[in-house]
């Protein structure tokens, strides 16, 4: 370990379960960097924190929790599942993952009382809902928490977990690392669901995913 970098916890167990993307195409994607705030919620998910403050979450993890909820997500019929990110940099990957899988979406502002109020034109009764950011999607998950479904959020080092039953546990600000996740989350739950055999067979790049500037 570099002299500028302080473990958080213990260094992460080696697995011998082959990631789902090579190593360094995490690492440069950069789903590993955090923030420099962290929360107790997110401790079990850092390795270390850089000299400049910033806290590094475990890709490992992150690629752990990506296929579990693959299999999660697969549960579900894929019109009763909503997917939402209100972050600019989270909407082409919402859109294109829940378009691919054929779910709904919110990508930008998600307007009060869509899932509560059944008089509004927008509303919706999904049985499961995906966030990009529980902090940026408050709103939403306020609302899923009302109607009782299970809410699945990428989390970064600074977010808050409790409402939360499932965590990928990513850099949810970057653009290149949401494009990354959901570029994954699409491949997996193809590849559960037998749309596709195998990773050859899935014809989107993560560049299909990425936001524009």
């Amino acid at each position: 370990m570099d002299d500028a970098e302080t473990a958080v916890d213990d260094e992460p167990k080696q697995d011998r379960t082959p990631l789902l993307i090579p190593e360094d195409q995490y690492l440069s994607s950069g789903v590993h960097i955090g923030t420099q705030q962290k929360s107790a919620d997110m401790k079990q998910f850092l390795f270390k924190v850089r000299s400049d403050g910033l806290y590094m979450l475990d890709f490992k993890k992150t690629d752990e929790r990506i296929r579990v909820a693959t299999q999660f997500l697969t549960q579900y019929e894929p019109e009763n599942v909503l997917v939402v990110s209100a972050r600019q940099y989270g909407q082409k990957p919402v859109r294109t993952f829940a378009k691919t899988i054929g779910m709904k979406y919110f990508a930008g502002r998600f307007v009060p009382g869509s899932l509560t109020n059944p008089r509004l034109p927008d509303y919706i009764e999904p049985k499961m809902l995906l966030v990009t950011d529980p902090s940026a999607d408050q709103q939403a998950v306020r609302e899923a928490l009302n109607i009782n479904i299970p809410i699945v959020g990428l989390c970064d080092a600074n977010n808050e977990t409790k409402n939360i039953d499932l965590v990928i546990p990513t850099n949810n600000k970057g653009r290149r690392s949401l494009a990354t996740v959901y570029w994954l989350l699409t491949r997996e739950y193809l590849k559960a669901k037998e749309t596709i055999a195998k990773d050859e067979d899935f014809n989107l790049t993560i560049e299909d995913f990425e936001a524009t500037l």
